[in-house]
């Protein structure tokens, strides 16, 4: 079980990383380490080719966390008028955004990922019942006739 402490411990191991800090010392000076990345991406902004990319981002927490990210690094995420919600769009360097800021975004995505779902199943299963397990899977029905609900969105777009 992964305590909130313990999580952002793993963060900050995943910051520390990305950012190239090697020891204690590097990781305690974050600040200096992301100031060398957006420095790095200034200048793969006039060696490399800035591309705009476009990123579908459907989870309303991991659009929060991307763009979270984006700015730490100091770029502008945006999008255009009646694109959807949940469509993110970036311009930066093509090498950062696939050697740098999404191999970070899927480590840091999993790792929140992972904490909410073991957050979430101890909730349900202390506070509202102990079998909190997937529905059994039956052999089809034998010209029962079921209803379905309209499902309400989930995905926060």
């Amino acid at each position: 079980m992964t305590t909130e402490q313990e999580l952002r411990q793993k963060l900050r191991k995943i910051a520390a990383l990305f950012e190239g800090a090697t020891t204690a010392g590097e990781r305690d000076a974050a600040a200096a380490a992301i100031d060398r990345v957006r420095s790095a991406i200034a200048a793969a902004e006039k060696t490399a080719h800035a591309i705009e990319m476009q990123f579908r981002l459907s989870d309303r927490w991991h659009r929060r966390l991307f763009l979270a990210l984006c700015r730490r690094y100091g770029l502008k995420p945006y999008r255009y008028p009646r694109q959807r919600y949940s469509t993110v769009v970036l311009h930066a360097p093509k090498s950062f955004i696939h050697e740098t800021l999404w191999p970070e975004f899927l480590q840091i995505k999993d790792a929140l990922d992972e904490y909410l779902i073991e957050a979430t199943e101890r909730i349900i299963r202390d506070e509202v019942f102990g079998d909190s397990e997937e529905a059994e899977e039956r052999a089809e029905s034998s010209g029962n006739r079921s209803e379905t609900l309209p499902s309400q969105s989930l995905d926060g777009a």
